[in-house]
């Protein structure tokens, strides 16, 4: 066996490395699971009243000014914020900032 076979075998054979390999068998699991995603554009609190009130062609005065970045939602947690941009006739959101995942976690507490 060569000198830079055998250091291979040892590298693949040491801790380290068994620790990374099972991470990647444990990403590979999740990598297929379905998540929701969701973008608002903004909110408004209305009365019952102001609700039932609603027609065709009632327009909702939202919290947010035109320009202003998205909330992007992962399984309910805001995770990112985004800009409306359409795709194909479609509207979708481009990502302009990621919440760090430390600030998710300390949001949720």
């Amino acid at each position: 066996m060569s000198k830079d076979h055998e250091e291979i075998q040892q590298a693949k054979e040491s801790p380290g490395a068994r620790t990374l390999s099972a991470m990647l068998e444990d990403l590979d699991h999740l990598v297929d699971i379905p998540l929701s995603i969701s973008a608002e554009l903004g909110f408004a609190n209305r009365t019952i009243r102001e609700i039932l009130a609603l027609h065709p062609g009632s327009v909702i005065e939202l919290n947010k000014l035109v320009g202003e970045p998205m909330e992007i939602y992962i399984n309910g947690l805001l995770t990112a914020r985004g800009e409306v941009v359409v795709v194909n006739e479609r509207f979708g959101v481009r990502v302009t900032d990621v919440i760090d995942p430390l600030e998710i976690v300390r949001f949720q507490m």
